[in-house]
C-alpha cells in the first residue's frame, strides 16, 4: 500500500486527498463511456491490456502468449492465476502499489495470494457486472473533473461525440497525437498521408494541402473538446526549413526517405505545429526519450508497444534550438516537455523552463511515476524551475481504474516534499498548503487549459 505520512506530510496530505482529479493527458478508451458497457473479466481489466504488469512478467520468462496477448484465444482465469502466482515480483514496483489499491480500495475484494486467485478472480467478476463498477459510475465515485484520451490525428473521434450527446455529466476530451502523419519513420506514413486526406477532403499530394489538412483536423478535435496535442519522439530534434526546399522533401519522405530526410522533416513539423498552436491554442506536448521496440522478435510476433520500449540519453537544449528560437518567445504557446532520462532535469530541464515563457515540465514519466521518481523529480528541478513552472500531474495511463491509485501516489508524494522543504524553512505551513493545491490540480488545470 502507499507509504504513510506523518506530521506536516499528513497535515498537507489531508488538505488534498480528496481533491477532484483532472486527468489531462492518458490513453484510456473513448469507448468505455461512450457505451458505458461493463468491462470484460479480471484478466482484460489487470493483465491483458498493461505493459508495466506483461513486461515484468515476460522478464521472468512468461511468453506473452501466456497471458493473451497478441490476439490468441486465452482463458481469463488462467492468465489470472499466472498473475497471481507471480504477484510476488511486483514488490517494490509502482505497479504494486497502484494494482494493491485498485484491489483493495477501489474493487474491495480479498487480499491476492496465488492460493486466494479463484476467489478474487470470482469477487472481481461479481463486481464488474454491477451498475455502479460500469465506466461512467467509476468516473464519478473517483471524483474526476475532466479525462483527455489521446488519439490519431485520422480519428473520426465518434465515440467522443456519443459521449457527449449522452449528456451523462462526464467530460471526455480527445488530444491530437499526429505523430502518423508526421514522421517519415512510420510504416504506415504514406498510406496515412493518403488516410489524411480522405478524413479532411484536402488534396495531401502537395505541401500546402498536407499543412492545410492539418489545420482542419486540430479544428475538428478542438470542437469536441481537445484543448491538446501530444508527439512522441526517441531524438529531439527541431529545424526550420524555408518552403523552397520543404516542397521536394515532402514529396521525398512520402516514397523511401534516407533517415536523415525523415529527421529534417519531422524536426520541421513539430516547428509547424507549435505555430499552429499558436493559431488555434491548443497546448503542445512533447514525450522524447523512449527508443521504441527494442525487441525485435516481439515486434515481428505481436507489434508494437509491447513492454519493449527503453529509455535513453536525450539532448533537449540543442534539440530544440530553432523551435524556441522561431516561437518560444510567445507565451501564447504552451509546450509541455516529459522525459525518461531523468539526467536532464536539473542539467537541461528546469533551467530551459526558468527561462522560456512556452515552456512548462511534465511530472515524472513512465518508468518515473514512482515515489521514489516523483522525489527525485522535486529535488532535481524546483531551485532552478521553481513550482509555477511545472505542468502539475496527469497519469498517463490506460488502465481507468489505476486513476485514482495514481493520483493518490502523486499526493502523498507532493506532501511528503512540502513538508521536507517546510522543515527546512524555505517557507512555511500556509505557502505549502497553496502549492500543494496547485501541484495537485491547479497548475494542471491552467497548464492544459482545463479551468472547470
Amino acid at each position: 500500500m502507499s507509504h504513510r505520512l506523518s506530521g506536516i506530510a499528513a497535515q498537507l496530505y489531508e488538505g488534498i486527498k480528496d481533491t477532484p482529479i483532472l486527468s489531462p493527458h492518458g490513453h484510456c478508451d473513448p469507448s468505455w463511456f461512450a457505451t458505458d458497457q461493463a468491462f470484460a473479466d479480471p484478466a482484460q481489466l489487470l493483465v491483458i491490456p498493461d505493459h508495466y504488469v506483461f513486461r515484468m512478467l515476460y522478464s521472468q520468462g512468461i511468453p506473452l502468449e501466456k497471458l493473451g496477448i497478441g490476439g490468441v484465444a486465452y482463458d481469463p482465469r488462467a492468465v489470472f492465476q499466472i498473475f497471481a502466482d507471480n504477484w510476488h515480483l511486483f514488490l517494490g514496483t509502482p505497479s504494486r502499489v497502484w494494482i494493491e489499491f485498485v484491489l483493495y480500495q477501489t474493487l474491495g475484494v480479498d487480499i491476492l495470494t496465488p492460493e486466494t486467485a479463484n476467489t478474487v478472480y470470482d469477487q472481481i467478476a461479481a463486481k464488474l457486472n454491477l451498475p455502479e463498477y460500469r465506466p461512467r459510475a467509476l468516473y464519478k465515485r473517483f471524483g474526476i473533473e475532466a479525462l483527455a484520451t489521446t488519439d490519431s490525428a485520422l480519428d473520426d473521434l465518434s465515440h467522443h461525440s456519443t459521449s457527449i450527446d449522452a449528456d451523462w455529466g462526464g467530460k471526455i476530451v480527445p488530444t491530437f497525437r499526429p505523430d502518423g502523419v508526421l514522421d517519415p519513420n512510420d510504416p504506415q506514413f504514406s498510406a496515412n498521408i493518403e488516410k489524411l486526406a480522405e478524413v479532411s477532403g484536402q488534396d495531401t499530394n502537395s505541401l500546402e494541402g498536407y499543412l492545410t489538412a492539418l489545420r482542419q483536423r486540430r479544428m475538428f478535435f478542438k470542437s469536441l473538446g481537445s484543448t491538446a496535442t501530444d508527439h512522441a519522439i526517441e531524438v529531439v530534434h527541431t529545424e526550420w526549413i524555408e518552403k523552397a526546399d520543404l516542397e521536394p522533401l515532402f514529396q521525398r519522405v512520402k516514397s523511401n526517405p534516407t533517415p536523415d530526410e525523415a529527421a529534417r522533416f519531422y524536426g520541421h513539423m513539430l516547428i509547424e505545429m507549435a505555430q499552429m498552436s499558436l493559431d488555434d491554442g491548443l497546448v503542445m506536448q512533447l514525450h522524447a526519450g523512449s527508443r521504441r521496440n527494442t525487441n525485435a522478435a516481439i515486434l515481428d510476433r505481436f507489434g508494437r508497444d509491447m513492454g519493449a520500449d527503453i529509455p535513453v540519453a536525450t539532448e533537449w537544449v540543442r534539440g530544440l534550438d530553432a523551435l524556441l528560437n522561431r516561437v518560444g518567445n510567445d507565451p501564447r504557446l504552451t509546450l509541455i516537455l516529459f522525459t525518461l532520462d531523468e539526467a536532464t532535469y536539473a542539467r537541461e530541464l528546469a533551467p530551459m523552463v526558468g527561462h522560456w515563457p512556452c515552456l512548462r515540465l511534465g511530472p515524472p514519466w513512465w518508468f518515473h511515476d514512482s515515489a521514489a521518481g516523483i522525489a527525485r523529480y522535486f529535488d532535481n528541478v524546483v531551485e532552478t524551475a521553481g513550482y509555477y513552472n511545472l505542468a502539475g500531474f496527469n497519469d498517463d495511463t490506460r488502465a481507468f481504474l489505476s486513476i485514482p491509485a495514481r493520483h493518490d501516489l502523486w499526493r502523498r508524494g507532493v506532501a511528503a516534499h512540502l513538508a521536507l522543504m517546510v522543515n527546512k524553512r524555505y517557507f512555511g505551513i500556509r505557502d505549502a498548503e497553496i502549492l500543494a493545491d496547485q501541484l495537485t490540480i491547479g497548475l494542471a488545470r491552467k497548464t492544459y487549459r482545463m479551468e472547470p
